[in-house]
Formats: structure tokens, C-alpha cells, sequence
């Protein structure tokens, strides 16, 4: 009973940070360019009660008896299908339409990606006028510098295809360096729908140098959704209440077995 005791108050855990999980993917429902995430479980370590089981005449059963120790969740990942692409008319909004992601220079000079589109153009510290997020993050172009135009340009002159480039006067003058990633779920998680590579990505795959790669488009005025489906995550929440309300019924049950064992007298 006592094992049954801390069993299920594994699966209350387990089933409290899947609750998180599904709250912070509600939450972020109008968030452009969030990707849902999914909390994943494996079961614990199996204890051996008998490793041979026999019948009452002394045969072997072709199995033994084993009981489970719980459960824990193993991993978060997050689901990277493509969100709806929504017409916004920002001059400055970007929606990716393909496996890309923009490449995103932080303060500290590492390179981190994302797929949120929405852009500024600003005067920086230089004085020339840079592409940033709304963070102030640099966007980088496919010389690997920031995309950066010099202080005496007519912003509103400038133009932008489906292929990322940006023109200015009818000539392209820089292009949207976009990278792709031959294991996204890897990616680890800075906030802000900004993403790192890690060994479980894999290194960065530029679209512009990789000829394997299918190019992504880049849709001006259009901003990529979350992909959090509403209904889903609210159905997710219910199986995960009732998983957790029944954990706490089966700490409760063996709470009044040993009440009850502990009222035995001899």
C-alpha cells in the first residue's frame, strides 16, 4: 500500500506538468510563429515480485509478476507543422512558407532562429536603419551579417518577393537568410518564439548554400499563427484533470487501507 501510496503521487506530478504544458500552449494561442508543445511519459523502474510464477500443480507460467513504480514525463517537445499564414498588412510582417526559420543575432553574438515575422525597421546605434525583432534582436541576411541600409534610404521605398529578397529601386539589395534543421523538436527553447541549435538538431542547413533543401517562401504582409489547435489542448485539459483526480483517488484508497490495517486488533 505503501508503494501504491508513492505511485500514484507520480502521476499526480506527471499530470500537474502536463497541465503546465498545455496552459503556457493556451496561452501563447495568439502568439505568431509559437509552436505547441506535447509533454511525453515513460513509465519508472518495474519491481520483481517473483521472477518464476507457477500454477497450483507446479507449472511454469511464461511469465513472471512484476509491478510498476509510477510514471514521469521524459520530454517536452514542440510540434513544428506549419501555423495558418494570416493576412495582417504590415509593411514589415513576414510569414515563412516552408521549413525555415529566420536567423536571429543575439547580444552576445550567437546566432538563434525563429519564425515569428514580425519585423521592425529601426535606426541602430549606427545610425543606418537594421531589420530586428520586436526584441531588437538583429535579422541576418545571407552574407551572414545583419540586414542593415544606410540612414539616407526611403524606407517606404523598399520592396519585398516571395523568395526573401529585398529590393530597393527595382534592385536587390540584401535577402533573408533562412535556416533549416534536419531534427527541429531539437532546437532548445530561449523564449520569446526564439529558438537555439543543439546536438539533437543538428547543425543550421542554410537554404541559400544547400541545394538539397526545398526553399522556403517568404510572404510579405503575412504573419504565421501559432499552430495551437483550441479544441485539442481544451480536450487534453479534461483527460489531464481526470488523470490527475484519479491519482489522487488512488492515494486516498490506500490512505484508508492502512487506516483500516492500522485499526486491526489482535
Amino acid at each position: 500500500m505503501v508503494r501504491s501510496l508513492w505511485t500514484a503521487a507520480t502521476g499526480m506530478t506527471a499530470q500537474q506538468t502536463n497541465l503546465d504544458t498545455i496552459a503556457n500552449n493556451l496561452a501563447n494561442v495568439n502568439s505568431a510563429g509559437y509552436k505547441t508543445e506535447q509533454t511525453q511519459f515513460k513509465s519508472l523502474l518495474y519491481q520483481n515480485l517473483q521472477k518464476k510464477s507457477t500454477t497450483s500443480d507446479g507449472s511454469q507460467k511464461p511469465v513472471g509478476i512484476q509491478v510498476g513504480l509510477g510514471v514521469r514525463y521524459s520530454a517536452i517537445s514542440s510540434q513544428f507543422r506549419q501555423g495558418n499564414v494570416n493576412d495582417t498588412d504590415g509593411v514589415h510582417d513576414f510569414a515563412i512558407d516552408g521549413k525555415g526559420f529566420f536567423n536571429v543575432q543575439m547580444p552576445d553574438g550567437t546566432i538563434a532562429y525563429t519564425r515569428n515575422g514580425n519585423l521592425n525597421v529601426s535606426l541602430g546605434a549606427s545610425g543606418d536603419w537594421q531589420v530586428a525583432t520586436a526584441e531588437g534582436y538583429q535579422i541576418l541576411g545571407t552574407d551572414g551579417n545583419p540586414i542593415q541600409f544606410a540612414a539616407d534610404y526611403d524606407i517606404s521605398a523598399l520592396q519585398f518577393n516571395d523568395y526573401g529578397e529585398i529590393l530597393y529601386e527595382g534592385e536587390v539589395i540584401n535577402q533573408f537568410q533562412l535556416a533549416q534543421f534536419n531534427n527541429p523538436p531539437g532546437l532548445e527553447k530561449l523564449g520569446g518564439t526564439i529558438f537555439q541549435a543543439t546536438e539533437a538538431s543538428g547543425a543550421a542547413r542554410l537554404e541559400n548554400s544547400d541545394p538539397a533543401l526545398q526553399k522556403s517562401k517568404v510572404l510579405n504582409k503575412h504573419l504565421e499563427a501559432s499552430n495551437v489547435d483550441v479544441a485539442t489542448e481544451m480536450v487534453n485539459m479534461i483527460i489531464t484533470q481526470r488523470a490527475y483526480e484519479l491519482n489522487s483517488k488512488a492515494i486516498t484508497a490506500s490512505d484508508t487501507m492502512l487506516q483500516q490495517a492500522n485499526n486491526l486488533r489482535s
